[in-house]
């Protein structure tokens, strides 16, 4: 069973457990949706640790960290849709009414090695679907890949989830943009 848990100072260190000195995915630390590329790049990881780290600290939303006997295993960012600024300013994914924050996402995933495959992206999803609600968010989106028809991704394209997944979880698909990378699909909360 996979306990979830929303990200605070508190949980800091757990956080940076999991995503390693890597800062998850190539020194990522999950700012890759919320700053425009040419930030992110400077920033490096050590700039994108630093930037995540003041989110957390200043108490903005964040994410959700899942445990799995007590060990930090999975992580999804989630938080109102304006704080996703490469979003925002995707002419794939750019959404019709980009200031609405009643209208959170849930833009990407990481799951401990270890873990992969074992259904901690579940219910780190259906996490977000609770969290967004219980903040008063009105719709849930997330950008994920679609695998139908035999096409498979390079495993670094799995990072906003698949299609499937997030179906499963009530998401039905809202706009696809004509680049086909990605599908935006959003839940009603």
């Amino acid at each position: 069973m996979i306990e979830v848990h929303p990200v605070d100072a508190d949980r800091w260190d757990d956080l940076a457990e999991l995503f390693g000195p890597s800062g998850a995915y190539s020194g990522c630390w999950c700012m890759w949706f919320r700053i425009p590329g040419g930030e992110f790049s400077r920033n490096g990881n050590a700039g994108n640790r630093a930037a995540l780290r003041s989110l957390v600290d200043g108490g903005e939303a964040v994410g959700l960290l899942g445990y799995a006997a007590g060990q930090p295993v999975g992580w999804c960012t989630v938080a109102p849709r304006p704080a996703y600024t490469r979003i925002l300013r995707s002419p794939a994914l750019k959404p019709e009414d980009p200031a609405d924050a009643t209208v959170w996402s849930v833009p990407c995933f990481f799951t401990r090695r270890d873990h992969r495959g074992s259904g901690v992206s579940v219910a780190m999803l259906d996490a977000a679907v609770s969290h967004a609600r219980d903040a008063g968010a009105a719709a849930l989106e997330g950008y994920p890949v679609d695998t139908a028809g035999g096409r498979t991704p390079p495993a670094a394209e799995l990072y906003t989830g698949t299609v499937t997944l997030f179906a499963r979880a009530g998401f039905t698909e809202h706009r696809r943009p004509p680049t086909g990378r990605r599908v935006v699909m959003r839940r009603a909360l």
